[in-house]
């Protein structure tokens, strides 16, 4: 098995790594846009480990649960094989300080801005094991101490969104990432209504404008107008 296109890593840089049984379903978001050009200056990077590769010798990366039960499990195996090879590239790292390793799991504690914030200060690498089917064999967590998030009060299919989701709200958080420090201020992130040119817009013979008091100039006004649609 071929693993340095997996360990081709950045130095002096925030690292997420994601272990998943698809890699390829993220691979396009993790390059484009906000998350893509952090990576071209190296303000970050993010890495992909198929599960599929750690699954010697049987091909396969799930089975029954035991205690009966519908649908499969992650098993054990080929998750620690595959922190095992990730554990000793990290270590390598001249920068590595501390690693958290992050399952995505419904009904854990729901992931915040504050939690975005206090990851991306307190973490060199951070490591999302996605799940996928019924969940992942139990003794990951235990072994590794894995900490438990929720994007939401939903379940889909797998954890390889809500660990994107994760990744790209820790990125906000990095100095360079963002053109705009403004853009890191949840009051402008959470605000209910924003505008853009034209002025007005007619649809079906119905005309919709812009509030006046964001074309007014008029600052105090302005913020006042925010935090009133916030509170909405």
């Amino acid at each position: 098995m071929d693993l340095k296109k997996y360990f081709s890593c950045y130095n002096s840089v925030m690292q997420f790594h994601i272990i998943s049984v698809f890699p390829e379903t993220l691979q396009t978001y993790a390059t484009s846009s906000i998350l893509g050009r952090a990576q071209q200056k190296r303000l970050l990077k993010i890495n992909f480990y198929g599960l599929l590769d750690f699954t010697a010798p049987r091909k396969r990366v799930d089975d029954i649960p035991y205690g009966g039960g519908p649908g499969m499990v992650l098993s054990v195996g080929p998750v620690m094989r595959a922190m095992d090879q990730l554990f000793k590239k990290i270590k390598k790292r001249k920068d590595f300080t501390k690693t958290l390793i992050i399952i995505p799991k419904p009904g854990a504690k729901q992931f915040t801005n504050r939690d975005a914030k206090s990851l991306s200060k307190n973490y060199s690498d951070i490591i999302f094991i996605a799940g996928r089917y019924e969940g992942i064999d139990e003794r990951v967590k235990k072994i590794f101490k894995a900490k438990e998030f929720a994007i939401g009060e939903l379940i889909v299919s797998g954890g390889e969104l809500p660990a994107m989701m994760m990744v790209d709200a820790i990125s906000r958080q990095i100095s360079g990432v963002l053109g705009d420090s403004e853009s890191l201020e949840e009051s402008r992130a959470s605000s209910s209504a924003v505008y853009t040119r034209p002025a007005s817009y007619i649809y079906a013979g119905k005309k919709y404008s812009v509030p006046a008091v964001l074309r007014s100039g008029h600052h105090s006004k302005i913020e006042l107008w925010r935090k009133k649609q916030n509170k909405k």
